[in-house]
């Protein structure tokens, strides 16, 4: 006689389920929701795919113990992982085999089970043939007597024929009761099994049969629309015997509904979905759906708008409050009250679409936090929806009815929070979005923000018609780059700036001066700083487009002057240089300062970088060799080329600088733009190249008071740039006196503070011999 194996042990990831089980040969999805579970759910999705599923004795325990799990369960291969809303995650799992529990091994951060697979292969014998065509006929039997199995269900069962198959399949698809389906699992020989499995078919066609006495005799006695009639009026005689004139709740919401001015479609809907719910036996689980689906119908702001504020000083007044600078966005929300004014004042209708603004620019900026304001001067409602790193199409447009705790996407569930239908709307990052196989939220996003669409929005959970066309949609975004072409065409653009220094000193003593103050518990006017203690900090100390920086760096300097007015018993701190440098340490940032000597191959250029504009020294060597051109510095792609463009006009004008026309086969090239470390990128350093070239190549030096910007063609012309009004700015703070401009750029002076233009003689460029002709000084 052969000896019998030993079961092989296995430690694998656990998930204990709640009220099912899953047997082996059987396909089933789920919902993971706790933390434990879902860790193991990854854990074996980074290994073999493979779970072992328990079920709970007690479905109400949340963090069960080995003795609150069966013993015996299945192992399953995970099939597929969906992410649903609410951090709630759906399985598809295929059972594999059988496997006994014998303990766990690791609770934290997801349960381990050693488990041991037993072998479940069954010995043909007669006994064992004769024990499955008697199941097939109890199998057949109860069918025949509950009318509860489908005809696909009688099929499958009746092809299969292996005896460890055989029971597994019908108590999945048959039985109900999670005791009956349990015995079953935990039976490992297959004789037994099915022995156990016949009893329980016996007892339930028994059951059956007493259950179809019971219904024959209900339906003698009345027909189901006599029932539901007679019971009707039953309820309506109790009613008025107990002097009870409250309706019924679903004659309630009908009344709700007539009250609601909603338009047709939302209407029918809602009173043939209550035509339903009235149909509906007690206790059915649809009840909860319909009802749940005719109060978010109920709960939107049908016909319910905010009258706008169109008084326009007070809306300039409320925005410069809380807002320094941001002339633009302001100018816009302006002009958008003068037009609703002026619509009330010459028409009949005074309503008008709301506009879809979109405002580009750095972090910390302010873009947010002035669509709040925007909100206050408008007397509107405000709804926000951040969508960094939105990728599911169902955050905006909702679930369909037919998945499990559908609910309707943030767009109307944020027009149910404002109570509005005309609140001010604020997508959040736009450019953030990001898609994967669940779809696209930004194409999602083209029918929202689409003023000839959007008046009949349809959400997939409510799939009626609602009128967006009056909301203020506005989004934010930190570059247009990431944005859809389509999408970004939908938008009013509005650029927001960084800040210049001046406006920050403006932002930090009007506005988060007195708020740190506030936040932390001092008196008003306790921490009082000089203008240049001020200065020394933003140059200092940080290097931001925005204020958030700032604030943070003000917020250690509150704290510090907190401690000094303890222990030294004032009841005010002048914070001055010399104590910003005692609180903060030394200076985190230095700015270098142009040379003042004119040097050769040295150029100052102007970038415009994430935080604000810099200077740039561009360096040109040249070197007897074999004709090889350096580019160092992190330079990128069109950076690059703006290089090899210029080399080419220099060798294409050797003549006019007297160069041999032969010198890039002798001389080895080498430029560089410090610093190393930091990556840069653009054309617009193309006309300081060139320069750069022509002053190492001819030795003739370079003024070190001028600084330039502007692509470089060919051909030799300069092309306009953008970032005009922070490389300015840059120079400004620099002490450069002579800019040298593309002649196109001129219309983006305006933009440039005037204090600011006073410092400068600029000199307008149409191509790089004008440029030359004032950098480089006369041989």
């Amino acid at each position: 006689m052969p000896r019998k194996k030993k079961a092989p042990l296995m430690h694998i990831p656990l998930i204990p389920l709640r009220g099912l089980m899953v047997f082996p040969h059987m396909v089933l999805h789920f919902d993971v929701g706790r933390a434990r579970s879902v860790a193991a759910l990854e854990q074996a999705m980074m290994e073999d795919q493979q779970v072992f599923l328990v079920a709970q004795q007690d479905g109400e325990v949340e963090e069960p113990a080995f003795t609150d799990l069966c013993q015996v369960g299945t192992i399953a291969l995970i099939k597929q992982v969906l992410n649903l809303p609410g951090d709630t995650i759906r399985v598809l799992v295929e059972g594999v085999r059988r496997a006994q529990l014998l303990a766990i091994t690791q609770e934290d951060p997801y349960w381990i089970a050693e488990v041991t697979v037993p072998e479940q292969e069954a010995q043909q014998s007669p006994e064992m043939e004769a024990m499955v065509r008697t199941t097939h006929e109890l199998f057949e039997e109860y069918a025949r007597a509950s009318m509860r199995v489908s005809g696909e269900t009688l099929r499958s069962v009746g092809e299969v024929d292996r005896p460890d198959q055989l029971a597994d399949i019908i108590a999945a698809n048959v039985l109900t009761r999670v005791e009956d389906r349990q015995a079953i699992l935990e039976k490992i020989d297959v004789e037994k099994r099915l022995e156990t499995l016949c009893q329980i078919l016996i007892r339930e066609t028994e059951l059956a049969g007493i259950e179809k006495q019971v219904q024959s005799r209900l339906k003698k006695q009345i027909d189901k629309n006599q029932k539901d009639y007679y019971l009707r009026e039953q309820i309506k005689a109790i009613q008025e015997e107990l002097g009870d004139k409250d309706e019924t709740y679903v004659e309630d919401l009908r009344k709700k509904v007539a009250d609601t001015p909603m338009n047709d479609e939302a209407r029918e809907k809602a009173n043939k979905e209550l035509d339903r719910l009235s149909r509906m036996a007690p206790g059915t689980p649809e009840i909860a759906i319909s009802r749940t689906y005719v109060e978010w119908i109920l709960d939107l702001p049908w016909g319910v708008y905010t009258t706008d504020n169109l008084d326009l000083k007070r809306a300039r007044r409320v925005l410069d409050e809380d807002h320094y600078a941001m002339e633009k966005v302001k100018e816009r929300v302006i002009e958008h009250l003068a037009v609703r004014r002026m619509k009330e004042m010459n028409t009949q209708d005074g309503t008008m679409k709301g506009p879809i603004l979109c405002f580009v620019g750095p972090p910390g900026v302010g873009k947010t936090s002035i669509v709040k304001g925007i909100a206050k001067a408008m007397g509107r409602k405000f709804v926000q929806m951040s969508l960094g790193g939105v990728r599911d199409e169902a955050e905006i447009r909702g679930h369909r009815r037919t998945y499990v705790g559908a609910i309707p996407g943030r767009i109307i569930a944020g027009m149910k929070q404002a109570g509005t239908m005309n609140p001010v709307f604020l997508f959040d990052e736009i450019d953030k979005m990001s898609h994967d196989f669940r779809g696209d939220p930004a194409s999602a996003m083209l029918e929202v923000l689409d003023g000839e669409q959007n008046f009949a929005f349809r959400d997939h959970y409510m799939e009626l018609p609602f009128d967006l066309s009056r909301v203020m949609f506005i989004t934010t975004a930190n570059t247009m780059d990431t944005i859809p072409g389509p999408l970004l065409d939908r938008m009013e653009i509005i650029e927001v700036p960084s800040y210049t220094e001046e406006e920050k000193l403006h932002i930090a003593k009007k506005h988060l001066l007195p708020k740190e103050t506030r936040e932390h518990g001092l008196p008003p006017k306790s921490v009082r700083m000089s203008d240049a203690a001020m200065k020394k900090l933003i140059e200092g100390y940080t290097r931001e487009a925005g204020v958030r920086t700032l604030d943070r760096t003000l917020a250690r300097i509150v704290r510090k002057a907190a401690v000094d007015m303890l222990e030294k018993s004032v009841g005010t701190v002048s914070v001055t240089p010399q104590v910003v440098e005692k609180y903060l340490g030394a200076p985190r940032f230095l700015r270098e300062s142009p040379e003042k000597a004119p040097r050769v191959g040295v150029v100052n250029g102007l970038a415009y970088t994430a935080v604000g504009g810099e200077t740039l020294a561009v360096e040109c060597a040249t070197m007897q060799g074999t004709g090889q051109v350096q580019l160092t510095g992190q330079l990128g792609d069109v950076m690059k080329e703006s290089a090899h463009a210029a080399l080419s006009w220099v060798r294409a004008h050797a003549d006019e600088f007297s160069l041999n026309s032969e010198f890039h086969k002798s001389l080895d090239i080498h430029i560089h733009v410090p610093e190393g470390a930091v990556p840069k990128d653009g054309p617009s350093a193309g006309v300081t190249m060139a320069t750069a070239l022509v002053s190492a190549l001819t030795g003739r030096m370079v003024r070190q008071d001028v600084a330039m910007t502007g692509e470089i063609t060919l051909r030799g012309r300069v092309l306009p740039i953008g970032g005009v009004k922070e490389k300015l700015l840059a120079a400004y703070r620099a002490g450069i006196k002579t800019i040298l401009l593309p002649r196109e750029n001129k219309k983006d002076l305006e933009d440039v503070p005037e204090h600011v233009l006073k410092e400068f003689e600029i000199i307008l460029t149409d191509t790089i011999d004008d440029v030359l002709r004032v950098a480089l000084l006369p041989e």
